[in-house]
C-alpha cells in the first residue's frame, strides 16, 4: 500500500484519511495492472478515504488510461498531461473525427499513458476538499486558443490556419465539439499543482521512467515532477508551457498589445507555484530578485522576468532533457522565449522546436487537434527518439 500526503487536506477539514489501495506494477515493458494480452485499459493512481463534512470520501485520485501497440518498440513510455479546462480527450481524437496524438504516438511504438488531473473529468471533482472550480467561456477560447485570427490580439495571431474548418469561434462544428469538451477545473493554481504533483509521481513510481508531455497548464507538473524526480523523467516535452515566468499577461490588440496582470507574482518560483530546489537554496520566493529585460528578444515577443544575475540555479531540472515546443500562430509564441531563458539561466537549458522553423506552419495553441496535427506529433517524436535511445 502506497501511502501519499495528504497536501494539507487534513490540516484544513480535522479528518483522518487512510491511504486506497494500489494495483501491483506490471513488468515494464507490459503497461501496468493490465494482462500482457490486454493493450488499452485504465486504472487510478493516488487517492485517499477522507471523511469530510460527516461522510466519508475518495480524494486525490487520478484517472489514468493507457493505449499500447502489439509490441512496445520504444525504451520508455509517454506519459501525456492536459492543460487548463481540458481532460485527456484531447489526445484521443480530434473533434473533426480525426486521428489524436495517441494513435500517433503508439504507431511509432509507444505505450502511452492519458491522464485527467486530479479534480477534473474521470478523476473526479470534488469542492468539499478542493476548493472553488472555475469554467472557461466560449469566449475565452475563441480569442486566444482556436479563433485568433479573427480578434488580432497578439502579433502571431494573423497566422493561424490549422483549425478544421476554422477560424473556431461558435457555429464552426469543430470548435463546438471543442468547447463541449471543456470542464470545470480548480479555481486556485496552487491547489491543482498541490494535488497533480505527487499522484503524477505516483504514476511514474507504478510505470517506470517515462517521457512525460505536458500541454499549457501542466508544463508547471511537469517541471516540478522534472525537479523532485529526475530519475523517473527520462525527458519533458513541454507543449507551449503556463507562463510567461514569474507573471501573468493580458492581450489586448494595438500598439501596446500586452500588458503585466497585477503586481503580485502567478508563478513565484520563475516556473512554478511550488518550490523547486535552487542552488544556493531558496527559502522563500522573496529569495528571488526578478529583473525584467530592456528589450524583447526579437519582434514579437514579450521583456522577460528573469532571475537578477547572478541566477541562481536548478541542477535537478538540468538532468533532465527537454524540449519547449512552439507553434507559430499561437499566444504562447509571444513568451515561450522567456521560459527557455528562464531555465537556461538556471542551468538547464531546454531544447526549442519551433514548429514553424521545422516547416510546420499556422498552429494554434491546440495544436494536437489541428489540422496538422499528425506532423506536429511527427516532429515530438522525433526529438524523443534522439534523447532516449
Amino acid at each position: 500500500m502506497r501511502k501519499l500526503a495528504l497536501l494539507g487536506a487534513c490540516a484544513l477539514f480535522g479528518f483522518t484519511a487512510t491511504a486506497l489501495a494500489e494495483p501491483a506494477p506490471a513488468p515494464r515493458d507490459v503497461p501496468a495492472v493490465f494482462k500482457p494480452a490486454q493493450r488499452e485499459g485504465y486504472f487510478f493512481v493516488g487517492g485517499r478515504y477522507e471523511a469530510v463534512g460527516g461522510k466519508e470520501l475518495a480524494t486525490g485520485q487520478m484517472f489514468v488510461q493507457f493505449h499500447a501497440p502489439a509490441e512496445v518498440t520504444q525504451p520508455y513510455p509517454v506519459l501525456l498531461v492536459h492543460g487548463t479546462a481540458q481532460t485527456g480527450v484531447n489526445f484521443l481524437g480530434t473533434p473533426d473525427g480525426r486521428r489524436g496524438w495517441v494513435d500517433h504516438f503508439v504507431e511509432r511504438g509507444f505505450a502511452v499513458y492519458v491522464v485527467d488531473q486530479v479534480g477534473r473529468g474521470r478523476s473526479g471533482d470534488n469542492p468539499e476538499v478542493y476548493g472553488p472550480y472555475a469554467r472557461l467561456a466560449p469566449g475565452d477560447l475563441e480569442s486566444i486558443f482556436t479563433g485568433q485570427e479573427k480578434f488580432g490580439l497578439f502579433p502571431q495571431a494573423k497566422l493561424h490556419t490549422q483549425w478544421p474548418g476554422g477560424p473556431g469561434v461558435k457555429g464552426n462544428a469543430a470548435f463546438d465539439q471543442f468547447y463541449l469538451s471543456q470542464v470545470p477545473y480548480i479555481a486556485n493554481g496552487l491547489k491543482s499543482e498541490e494535488l497533480v504533483n505527487p499522484a503524477l509521481i505516483a504514476l511514474l513510481e507504478k510505470i517506470g521512467p517515462s517521457v512525460v508531455l505536458t500541454h499549457s497548464q501542466a508544463g508547471v507538473f511537469g517541471w516540478a515532477v522534472s525537479d523532485q524526480r529526475p530519475d523517473l523523467v527520462k525527458a519533458h516535452v513541454a507543449v507551449e508551457p503556463n507562463g510567461p515566468t514569474f507573471f501573468d499577461i493580458k492581450f489586448k490588440g494595438g500598439a501596446e498589445w500586452y500588458e503585466r496582470v497585477g503586481e503580485a507574482r502567478a508563478r513565484p518560483y520563475g516556473i512554478t507555484r511550488v518550490p523547486l530546489r535552487f542552488e544556493p537554496p531558496v527559502s522563500s520566493p522573496s529569495d528571488l530578485t526578478v529583473v525584467q529585460t530592456d528589450q524583447p528578444t526579437r519582434p514579437g515577443q514579450i521583456r522577460c522576468w528573469l532571475q537578477a544575475e547572478p541566477a541562481r540555479q536548478l541542477p535537478n531540472l538540468a538532468k533532465v532533457p527537454s524540449v519547449i515546443v512552439t507553434g507559430e500562430a499561437s499566444f504562447r509564441a509571444t513568451m515561450d522565449d522567456c521560459t527557455g531563458a528562464f531555465l537556461a539561466q538556471a542551468g538547464a537549458k531546454p531544447d526549442r522546436l519551433a514548429l514553424a522553423e521545422h516547416g510546420i506552419h499556422g498552429n494554434g495553441h491546440m495544436m494536437m487537434l489541428e489540422m496538422n496535427n499528425g506532423a506536429v506529433a511527427n516532429a515530438i517524436i522525433d526529438w524523443i527518439v534522439t534523447k532516449t535511445q
